[in-house]
Formats: C-alpha cells, sequence, structure tokens
C-alpha cells in the first residue's frame, strides 16, 4: 500500500511563510518525479512545483521566485517552503509521485491534501 502523507498546511497572513512536507510510504521517492499541486475552489489542479530525481525543478509562472520544492531521497521526503504567502495562495496542496519513464495512471501516486489558508 502506497501513501503519501502531506503535512505542513495551517493558516497564515499574507506575507507569511509555511513548509509543506510529503513523506512517502510503500515507494520509493528517488527514483520518481515529486510534485505539488494545488486546487482552489472554483478552479481546476495545478502544478505549483516539481523537481526530478536529478533535482531540476519546474515552476507555476505565479510562485516562481516565492515558493521552493526540495527533495530529501534519504528521508523519503519532499518539501515545498512557500514564502510570502498571499490570499491567492490559499488551497489545497497535494503531494504527487510519478515515474520518469513508463507513466500510468497506475503509478501516479497521490496524496489526501493539507488545506493552505491565507488571510488576514
Amino acid at each position: 500500500q502506497v501513501q503519501l502523507l502531506e503535512s505542513g498546511g495551517g493558516l497564515v497572513q499574507p506575507g507569511g511563510s509555511l513548509r509543506l512536507s510529503c513523506v512517502g510510504a510503500g515507494i520509493f521517492f528517488g527514483l520518481k518525479i515529486m510534485g505539488w499541486y494545488r486546487q482552489a475552489p472554483g478552479k481546476e489542479r495545478e502544478l505549483v512545483a516539481s523537481v526530478t530525481p536529478g533535482g531540476g525543478t519546474n515552476y507555476a509562472d505565479s510562485v516562481k521566485g516565492r515558493f521552493t520544492i526540495s527533495r530529501d531521497n534519504a528521508k523519503n521526503t519532499v518539501f515545498l517552503q512557500m514564502n510570502n504567502l498571499q490570499p491567492e495562495d490559499t488551497a489545497i496542496y497535494y503531494c504527487n509521485a510519478r515515474p520518469l519513464v513508463g507513466y500510468s495512471v497506475r503509478n501516479d501516486y497521490w496524496g489526501q491534501g493539507t488545506q493552505v489558508t491565507v488571510s488576514s
């Protein structure tokens, strides 16, 4: 049984910071593209950031310069450092793992999500 376990969400004021964590169970993150996605009310799920096994990163334009994705393969963990949070960042954030090669829905794993709310 594969599980992705997110933590670190919460309520923060505009300009504040949060760090999300995702720990894998029954899966080896080191062979996966890891990603953080988010879904706000009334909007489609969108990719926030991703990191390849080799450390290459990709960010949504809306979070570039504010968010940083990183991974610690020894701890089977991926992080999302979120700085200068704004109300439009409010969403449920989901951790995702998928293979670099040989993608299928069978090998596409998601966490349950963690709520991030940015409000004064």
